[in-house]
């Protein structure tokens, strides 16, 4: 008997580890019953040692039987003439034939090779061996490698199964199947009829009730070895390899003077490093069978991705594609209850998103764009290629088998850049339009003055002036036509002048009174209105954007009666410029103007009207759903977060409209999301932490409450807090749910405490957590980056928490702080010692552990 964990190569057959798997008894009963079978699997999973045990079994029942190892180097690379007489010469070998094998090659040198191997099957194996005849072909997926096509043998494996009908002597004489392969690749020609026999052996991982064999090891070495076996299958999934290996690592462990917990083994021994840790070669296999067709590797990781993304929500259903079994192939996932899901705790700690995103931006050298287009739900145009970027990745892509999305995202960029394209020459033809409109326009005011000029000198002859009236009124009639416009009233437009500078100064004044009111953003805001206007040709589009601005300031400073009258001043102007504005689309002020006013009007209307209110705002919500590239530019985030919780106040379930406000809050949520992106790469840390709070109870829809509370969290969205934690972790690898998870298990606090479970070292535990973070000081003088908080133990405020972050570049797992979902903004209550509190990062970090975060 063998007293040790094998984990390299097949267990042999006396060995004591092997664990006896429902496997087993499928595959020994279906070969007993006369059944083709086949155990295709990921690569160490266990099919080798089943193969030995199983032929033992056999052969004690009197059953003759064979392996053949396809990936057996003097049967590799060969000639197809040398593989077909090596294949034949194993059999003769195993089986003890008493044959000249160089005669009765020759004799059949006439015959096909692979009528050879059936002739041989049939008239000398069959003949000479009298007993049930199994025969093994073991590592089948070798045979893809190969520089010849093997169609014709498996096609023959095949043959003899359904010659049974016509000769029964080949019901003695079954084959088993094995490797790293699906039915469907052993014959590749699609013409022909697939491998379609036999039964297949599902061979699953070690089961706890099954695992006795490998607990024995542990007797004597732990007090609790149920324990000990029970918690490394909680982390391998019964994967035969990663489990015979922790368990030899476990007893290894157990001769140490302090041994360590099966977790911190794994971390340690496995998981930290694990591309310089593995050997035997063991994860490096699964990596390298994932990426080793750049063509598919694509496809691959995103489905492995989805996989991650919604496996608490098995949203991934199992099908017999091309993708989903290469990826089971490569045992990083499994089929359970008809969806897939990743094998087991190590693989989905080693194979998590960063390493899918790396993987894929060495695939492709627009990964960052595409993930951010995908993410918005394919609507973003503000992260498709333009220019260079787009010709380089459609050179990128002009060999490779790319995925239905990723021909779309370049689709899409190329559809773009040439509506770009063409607004570019539109724009260039309206401005050369202009300029021969000014050019008309000049020559009119030269036949003008001409004319002029000539009426002058007839009138100092006052007995022609008739003639000088007709002929001033033809020249400009002729003018007239030849630039197809119409003169403008010079009385009228001087007025009109007038009034827009009254206008504007009554603007200026208004100004100075809200700066006085202490609102000088809104002071700055519309002054630079006020300044814009005078940029504007259409008189009716200036007026409206003078009148927007004086209700604007009217509203601030109280005066509703004055801002009603402006914005109905306004209103009129800007419907007498409608016409306009409808020949063409919406320029960045038209839009800005546009919105600010539907808004304004709403905000008006909403106490008194609500159904005009929500006439105004589902206009406006319209605008930014047209121009979401130019709303996210030039319109202030106020703006547009007031029309979305505006929009969905007023949205009740009994309006004709109500249909709208799923739409208006996912909409709202996603330019939350983009607020946070905002700030995270523009290194605001308060705003960014601000705002990961309001997305946070947004998507939680707790933003009346103000606070997560404990069912909040424990139900949070995995998909929307991987993302979330992503965001911070790209904008500094300091920060993020991840690293805070990281140092939360590291000070030893426990995951998913309940209230009635708490304990004094769990208070303690916490303390040190906080510690770490930076979220509590102790009574020394701390001083890091030029700044000292002060001398006395106490929880450090959020203020100076910032600053420390910004002035030393430390503080690792210091953001985002406002994860206990303190209500309003007293953040300096958010590290609150009290059992709450802790209750809820437990939770959170609970949360996180399962989110696989």
């Amino acid at each position: 008997m063998v007293d040790q964990y094998i984990f390299s190569g097949s267990l042999p057959e006396n060995a004591s580890t092997y664990v006896i798997r429902e496997a087993d008894t499928d595959l020994y009963a279906g070969l007993t019953a006369g059944k083709f079978c086949y155990v295709l699997n990921s690569r160490q999973s266990g099919k080798s040692s089943l193969r030995v045990r199983t032929m033992q079994r056999l052969r004690n029942d009197g059953v003759q039987c064979a392996a053949i190892d396809l990936s057996a180097g003097g049967i590799q690379n060969v000639p197809p003439e040398q593989w077909y007489a090596d294949l034949i010469d194993t059999l003769i070998d195993s089986f003890e034939i008493d044959l000249d094998f160089g005669d009765w090659w020759e004799a059949n040198q006439l015959n096909s090779l692979v009528t050879r191997f059936r002739k041989f099957l049939e008239e000398v194996l069959l003949v000479k061996v009298p007993e049930n005849i199994v025969i093994f072909i073991d590592e089948i997926d070798s045979v893809l490698s190969l520089n010849f096509p093997t169609d014709d043998f498996f096609a023959l494996i095949r043959a003899c199964y359904n010659k049974r009908v016509d000769n029964p002597e080949y019901n003695r004489l079954t084959f088993c199947l094995l490797g790293v392969a699906s039915p469907s690749n052993l014959i590749g020609d699609k013409q022909r009829t697939p491998f379609n026999i036999g039964q297949a052996i599902s061979l699953k991982g070690f089961q706890l009730h099954e695992a006795e064999p490998l607990k024995k090891g542990f007797y004597g070495k732990f007090s609790n070895p149920q324990g000990i076996i029970q918690e490394i299958l909680q982390w391998t999934g019964g994967q035969p390899f990663l489990t015979q290996k922790l368990c030899q690592f476990m007893v290894e462990e157990s001769e140490q003077e302090n041994p360590r917990s099966v977790e911190q083994v794994v971390r340690s021994r496995i998981i930290e490093n694990w591309e310089s840790q593995d050997e035997p070669e063991h994860l490096r296999t699964i990596q390298a069978r994932i990426l080793r067709d750049e063509q598919r590797a694509g496809y691959l990781l995103e489905l492995y991705q989805q996989v991650r993304l919604s496996e608490e929500k098995s949203e991934v259903i199992a099908d017999d594609t091309l993708e989903q079994s290469e990826l089971q192939l490569s045992g990083l996932v499994v089929r359970q209850h008809g969806k897939l899901k990743i094998y087991n705790q190590i693989y989905r700690e080693i194979f998590e998103i960063n390493w899918i995103e790396n993987q894929l931006q060495n695939l492709r050298p627009y990964s960052e764009s595409f993930r951010f287009w995908v993410a918005s739900g394919f609507v973003d145009d503000s992260r498709l290629l333009r220019g260079k970027a787009l010709q380089e990745a459609e050179a990128w892509a002009r060999d490779k088998n790319l995925s239905y999305q990723d021909k779309q995202f370049l689709a899409a960029s190329k559809e773009k850049e040439i509506q770009q394209q063409i607004a570019a020459q539109e724009q260039e033809a309206a401005l050369e339009r202009e300029r021969k409109d000014r050019d008309a326009a000049e020559q009119i005011n030269k036949k003008l003055h001409q004319a002029n000029k000539k009426a002058q000198g007839l009138i100092r002859r006052s007995y022609i002036i008739v003639i000088v009236t007709l002929i001033g009124a033809s020249l400009i009639a002729v003018a007239a036509i030849n630039s197809g416009k119409e003169l403008i009233n010079t009385q009228k437009e001087l007025e009109d002048i007038i009034k827009s500078v009254a206008d504007k100064k009554q603007i200026l004044n208004l100004a100075d009174k809200l700066s006085s009111a202490d609102k000088n953003n809104l002071s700055d805001k519309i002054k630079i209105l006020a300044e814009e206007s005078d940029k504007m040709d259409d008189i009716g589009f200036k007026q409206a954007l003078l009148h927007t601005s004086i209700a604007l300031a009217y509203q601030h400073l109280g005066n509703k009666t004055e801002a009603e009258k402006a914005l109905k001043r306004s209103t009129k102007f800007w419907e007498a410029s409608k016409s306009y504005k409808e020949q063409k689309s919406l320029s960045n002020l038209e839009l800005e103007l546009n919105v600010f006013m539907l808004n304004f009007q709403g905000n008006l209307f909403k106490e008194e009207n609500k159904q005009k209110a929500r006439q105004f705002y589902t206009e406006a919500f319209t605008i930014l759903q047209t121009y979401p590239e130019l709303s996210s530019k030039i319109l202030d985030s106020q703006v547009i977060e007031s029309v979305h919780r505006s929009l969905i106040e007023l949205l009740s379930t009994n309006t004709p409209t109500a249909e709208l406000k799923p739409q208006v809050e996912q909409s709202l949520t996603k330019h939350l999301y983009a607020q946070l992106e905002y700030f995270l790469d523009a290194k605001n840390w308060e705003a960014a932490n601000r705002q990961t709070e309001r997305l946070m109870l947004n998507i939680a829809q707790r933003e009346k409450e103000g606070d997560l509370d404990l069912d909040n969290i424990n139900s949070f969205s995995c998909p929307d807090l991987q993302r979330i934690d992503q965001l911070w972790v790209n904008a500094d690898n300091r920060f993020g749910f991840r690293v805070q998870k990281e140092i939360w298990i590291s000070t030893k606090n426990r995951l998913g405490i309940k209230p009635q479970d708490w304990i004094g070292t769990d208070s303690s535990n916490y303390l040190q957590f906080a510690k770490k973070v930076g979220w509590w000081h102790d009574n020394v003088t701390l001083v890091e980056g030029g700044m000292s908080f002060g001398v006395g133990d106490g929880w450090v405020s959020f203020e100076k928490l910032i600053k420390f972050v910004v002035n030393s570049g430390g503080g690792r797992g210091s953001l985002p702080t406002f994860i206990l979902g303190v209500k309003g903004s007293a953040y300096v209550d958010t590290y609150s010692p009290n059992q709450y509190a802790m209750q809820l990062l437990s939770l959170l970090a609970l949360r996180l552990v399962k989110c696989n975060l």
